[in-house]
């Protein structure tokens, strides 16, 4: 069997339309040799990675949806229905420390280190202090996740063998190029656009994440140039900013009709890794 590795990038609330491509993937009884991902390609990937069938995944995101609308009394929709507000650290480094999510995630997968994953994982981060890519895929895994989802301002940064690590969507928001070792690789890019129509004049929050946004597209042209995949496929996900976790049932509808163009690129990639 071929070796298939699958990239999955980061975008926040953008990231879950991963959900309805990796049902894809199960339908065709597609198993990745090796899953990387930044940001909430990590947290997807892990889930995934653990064992889980992407229809599992779907539920639990609704579950979890759920569980917050009910619990929440947060004033503002920035991720009140899906990630806890339970651990505030107001201050200089950041405004939520994660942990809560991170123990309900390690909770959905069962898992605690790398080496206990069903599947191989290569997880992205930033060094802040080196402006490097840190590839994390051995030890502790909620720690890895936490680091590469730390967006700046946000969460705190991680601190992992003595580097300050933050969101690894700074350096490889889609981190194809680093399934090296595979026979083909798949990559699934959740930037997304605005429309022009809807172009405001931004305040100061979104402005931060616009030049955010700019930068991972500007990363990820270079990276498609320079070490292109063999399937890259990008769901038309659009007028959703990073952090529209009220909008979570938008985003995997728009992915929907991306499927089909998935399952004839899939279909197209195991037709030629059969013939060569």
């Amino acid at each position: 069997m071929a070796r298939i590795g699958l990239a999955l990038g980061g975008g926040g609330v953008r990231g879950l339309a991963i959900i309805p491509l990796l049902e894809v993937l199960d339908e065709l009884g597609i198993r990745p040799c090796c899953i990387s991902g930044t940001s909430m390609g990590a947290v997807i990937g892990a889930l995934y990675a653990s064992g889980m069938p992407a229809s599992g995944i779907r539920a639990w995101v609704g579950d979890l949806l759920e569980e917050h609308a009910k619990g929440s009394r947060f004033p503002f929709k920035l991720m009140a229905r899906w990630v806890s507000f339970k651990d505030f650290e107001f201050g200089r480094h950041g405004l939520f420390s994660g942990g809560r999510f991170m123990s309900l995630l390690q909770e959905a997968t069962r898992v605690t280190r790398f080496e206990d994953l069903q599947i191989p994982m290569k997880v992205v981060a930033t060094d802040f202090w080196a402006g490097k890519q840190v590839v994390l895929d051995s030890g502790d895994l909620m720690s890895a996740i936490r680091a590469s989802m730390s967006l700046p301002g946000l969460f705190t940064p991680a601190r992992i063998h003595g580097r300050i690590l933050i969101d690894g969507a700074g350096v490889n928001p889609v981190p194809h190029d680093v399934l090296t070792q595979c026979d083909a690789v798949v990559a699934i890019d959740l930037m997304g656009y605005m429309e022009p129509g809807i172009r405001t004049k931004p305040n100061v929050f979104r402005s931060i994440l616009g030049i955010f946004d700019i930068m991972q597209n500007a990363v990820i042209e270079a990276k498609l140039k320079a070490s292109p995949p063999d399937v890259y496929i990008k769901p038309d996900i659009y007028n959703i900013d990073v952090l529209d976790f009220d909008k979570t049932w938008t985003v995997l509808r728009q992915a929907e009709p991306a499927r089909e163009t998935f399952r004839r690129e899939l279909k197209s990639l195991m037709a030629r890794l059969e013939k060569a």
